[in-house]
């Protein structure tokens, strides 16, 4: 690697506990230019006229479903929930806060985590303080079908301060995967938001490739990231390699397990690792139960070969493929999405889903490892399906599956992010040439990370039960949320659509062995309808729509008091069709922000100081071009003198509201 300059080693070793203040530099411009929209370049929209086809990308789409007809008969509205004080049998295993993470495709993270480690995406950091407040910290995975042929170099051979590029000559697979070169600067970056937001991460080995294995991602992560890193996956999917050509017709879990086999050989003789620690991280095997099941591989003797090595049992799983949408091929057959929606309103969909992989939440425990969900999202793998992806339906798909996976005793999911093409994204920065007037867009998946953090909690100690009620519907699911065996919170489901109040459900509480409050607190997930999309309200406060967001929730919070009736010793509380409610059955059992002191970081930073208002295109186009006959002449750049010759400093701040913290990088260039 290429030896570092004092000030760049600087920023390495720097850990933030309150605030920072970046500055970069950038070389003054001699030359003057006037910019004008094309005349047949359309502006940005995310609204449609009427009969109007919307043509941009995926993740600012518009379109909207119609809602599902509501099932007949009608059914269970008035819903007893019966918890026991103490003793209550089949809780799950003790969960985390952090339960729910994100996984990012590596492709992707200029977009979403910053340029580099010393301009660090706002939003994004104030998206993760949301989480931390209430969980202690989040996990996310950096990674997908990108990892697997990316490449570390050394610095300076990526330009322009950047952290990673495309080789776009490469692409290939059904996904058009393009390979990667990435630098150790994007480690850096990582570590800089851990010490900003306490975010621990998972990165992947390159597995395409295994004589030899590419290693340096393993000996830089451990070297940078240190207690932050939790682990190194061992191959994406590679129960899918051969179907993309990547390995034989006969490989097997068998293979896979004498491929880990070489790989700590390899790293062992090289080095690689030189604290012995990386080894002891590795994350397997994380398939897609394509062609392989889960038992097949217990079954192959892997974990038993690699107890030592093995930090993490992992799957993956998309279920309903959406790949004929996005790349079409012989035969194949592109789903609608209206058809697929009532799917994702029914609990059953998750009891089904997990189904398969209760065996494994069993096996995993018996080895002492947790098990986790390493990457998933709306059941459709390849973008998501429109209108059912990117509406209130996925925010409670999303918060469903999240505790039924609690309660079936994985350890922790993550909600997979890709780039502008995809409808499922948790949130999505606005593409680069809009960022100076567009702000995030923060999917529903977000509000469903947001909320089961709240429902969990950082006490370590939290179990989920999902339980069950005679007559109970799967449009109408229940939860029971203990802390160490004592029930604390209740979450209701509400996935039916019914303006007219004849579906809301009234949800009836009461604990044997204790005596219920004289009122409980209640905050709720609601939208309109399940078709809606953007503008959810958690507790009264929202994300906005589409490019509304600076990654902090907007609104007064509207926490609701229900009292009781402590004759009849029951809380009743109502749940609007379609809603949420998270019920604290103590004033303790308020989560919101135990995890964490509340941390905002203000939108301070910019990518360009100047030029930056906000102009209707229709009149910048007749402000000083097309008709420059009837104008002096103008321009949008600042004349020679107003600047002097070599360099000039911009100021990029990321601050923590209170006390300011300052660090003055010099001598990179951006």
């Amino acid at each position: 690697m290429a030896s570092e300059s004092a000030p760049c080693r600087l920023l390495r070793s720097f850990t933030l506990c309150l605030s920072l203040l970046f500055v970069f530099l950038a070389g003054s411009v001699r030359a003057e230019i006037t910019v004008y929209q094309a005349n047949n370049q359309a502006a940005f929209t995310t609204s449609l006229a009427p009969g109007a086809t919307y043509s941009g990308v995926a993740a600012y789409n518009p379109t909207t479903l119609s809602p599902p007809p509501l099932p007949m008969p009608s059914v269970l509205t008035t819903i007893p929930i019966n918890l026991q004080n103490s003793g209550t049998p089949n809780l799950g295993i003790k969960q985390k806060g952090s339960f729910i993470g994100f996984s990012i495709e590596m492709s992707v993270t200029n977009q979403v985590l910053g340029k580099n480690s010393t301009l660090i995406q706002v939003p994004f950091l104030n998206l993760m303080a949301n989480i931390q407040q209430r969980a202690g910290s989040v996990m996310i995975r950096v990674g997908g079908n990108t990892q697997e042929s990316a490449k570390l170099v050394a610095d300076g051979v990526i330009p322009n301060g950047r952290v990673l590029t495309k080789n776009l000559t490469g692409v290939t697979g059904t996904t058009q995967t393009p390979p990667l070169e990435f630098n150790r600067d994007l480690l850096y970056m990582m570590r800089n938001i851990s010490g900003l937001v306490n975010v621990h991460w998972f990165l992947g080995i390159p597995w395409f490739v295994t004589t030899p294995f590419n290693t340096g991602i393993i000996t830089a992560a451990d070297e940078i990231l240190g207690d932050y890193l939790l682990g190194l996956q061992a191959g994406n999917e590679p129960d899918m390699y051969n179907l993309h050509g990547h390995r034989g017709s006969t490989y097997s879990p068998s293979d896979y397990g004498g491929e880990m086999s070489d790989l700590l050989t390899q790293v062992a003789a090289s080095g690689a690792d030189p604290s012995g620690r990386a080894m002891s991280l590795l994350v397997a095997p994380n398939i897609a139960d394509f062609a392989w099941t889960p038992e097949l591989v217990w079954n192959s003797g892997l974990v038993d070969k690699f107890a030592n090595n093995l930090a993490y049992l992992a799957v993956e799983k998309y279920p309903r493929s959406n790949c004929a949408a996005m790349f079409g091929g012989p035969g194949a057959t592109v789903i609608d999405p209206q058809s697929v929606l009532p799917l994702y309103l029914t609990h059953d969909a998750h009891t089904q889903l997990l189904a398969p992989y209760l065996n494994s939440t069993m096996y995993a425990q018996s080895v002492g490892k947790p098990f986790l969900m390493f990457e998933t999202n709306t059941k459709a793998s390849c973008g998501g399906f429109l209108g059912v992806s990117d509406s209130f339906t996925a925010a409670l798909w999303g918060l469903d599956y999240a505790l039924q996976m609690a309660h079936s005793n994985f350890s922790g999911a993550m909600f997979h992010l890709g780039g502008q093409n995809v409808f499922y994204n948790p949130f999505t920065s606005p593409p680069t040439n809009e960022s100076t007037f567009h702000q995030w867009s923060v999917g529903p998946l977000y509000y469903s990370a947001l909320v089961m953090a709240e429902a969990i909690g950082p006490s370590n100690n939290t179990q989920v039960f999902n339980h069950g009620v005679t007559d109970l519907s799967s449009f109408t699911p229940i939860y029971g949320i203990y802390e160490n065996g004592t029930p604390v919170r209740v979450a209701v489901f509400n996935y039916l659509d019914d303006p007219s109040g004849a579906n809301t459900v009234h949800a009836v509480i009461s604990i044997a062995g204790a005596t219920m409050p004289s009122s409980v607190k209640v905050k709720y997930l609601a939208a309109a309808s399940v078709v809606q999309k953007g503008g959810y309200t958690w507790a009264g406060q929202t994300f906005g729509g589409f490019f509304e967001s600076d990654g902090r929730p907007t609104g007064q919070e509207d926490i609701q008091t229900v009292q009781c009736d402590t004759t009849a010793q029951t809380c009743t509380v109502d749940v609007p069709a379609p809603g949420f409610a998270l019920v604290f059955l103590t004033d303790d059992a308020f989560t919101e922000s135990k995890g964490a002191a509340s941390v905002t970081f203000p939108m301070t930073a910019q990518t360009k100081t100047r030029n930056t208002a906000t102009v209707d295109p229709s009149v910048l186009s007749t402000s000083n071009g097309y008709r420059m006959a009837d104008h002096e002449l103008a321009g949008t750049s600042k004349a020679p003198s107003a600047a002097p010759r070599g360099v000039r400093a911009s100021l990029i701040t990321v601050g923590v509201i209170g006390v300011t913290t300052v660090l003055a990088i010099l001598g990179r260039a951006m």
